[in-house]
């Protein structure tokens, strides 16, 4: 079965509507420079919204090891997500598994050798340098042959998750702008769609 993740969580509320309607993760953006920015505070009153068995994943870039420990020391995160240019050893320091982000975006084939230890690679439509969230597809036909588990992102959406899941048979899939209503800020619907096309696709 296809893992969800809905990622860009800024509210308690959305959370736990995404948890009532089946989702496996949550994600929280630690990335000041996003729409989808939380602060510990806000963070943490989202993971107390959530249900037992709701995955929580913070994602990052190129944010500092003592950032992160504080992140991780003042919220429940059960994952991290790195979408800079952290290298392995970096990642893997802080004893939770970790997913690298692979710009799909960035033209030529993507190095998905390069993070073996990660413990999934996400396949993004940002270019080098982005970190995803940008509603934008990429081509679906480069995806390349990965041999761990991997997540699809980049422009999915209820109208076209359960193609991607035929078509690509991702080991989870994450979605964020393709269900809110502005940055940061989720729809109820759009999010209960999209579940129930990735159950059916």
């Amino acid at each position: 079965m296809t893992r969800i993740k809905i990622c860009g969580m800024t509210r308690s509320e959305d959370a736990l509507a995404a948890a009532r309607s089946g989702v496996d993760a949550i994600g929280l953006v630690f990335v000041p420079a996003s729409p989808r920015n939380v602060d510990i505070e806000s963070a943490r009153a989202i993971c107390r919204t959530l249900p037992p068995f709701v995955s929580r994943v913070g994602l990052f870039m190129d944010a500092g090891a003592g950032q992160i420990r504080q992140v991780l020391d003042e919220v429940g995160l059960d994952w991290l997500q790195f979408h800079g240019g952290e290298e392995s050893d970096f990642c893997r320091q802080f004893g939770r598994p970790w997913i690298k982000a692979v710009a799909m975006g960035a033209g030529g084939a993507p190095d998905v050798a390069a993070f073996e230890s990660a413990d999934a690679l996400l396949l993004d439509s940002h270019g080098a340098g982005g970190m995803g969230g940008s509603g934008k597809t990429f081509d679906w036909n480069r995806v390349p042959r990965i041999s761990r588990p991997w997540v699809l992102a980049g422009g999915l959406h209820p109208g076209n998750v359960a193609e991607a899941c035929r078509r690509l048979k991702p080991d989870a899939v994450d979605v964020s702008s393709g269900v809110e209503v502005r940055p940061g800020v989720k729809s109820d619907k759009l999010m209960d769609q999209f579940i129930k096309a990735v159950r059916n696709g």
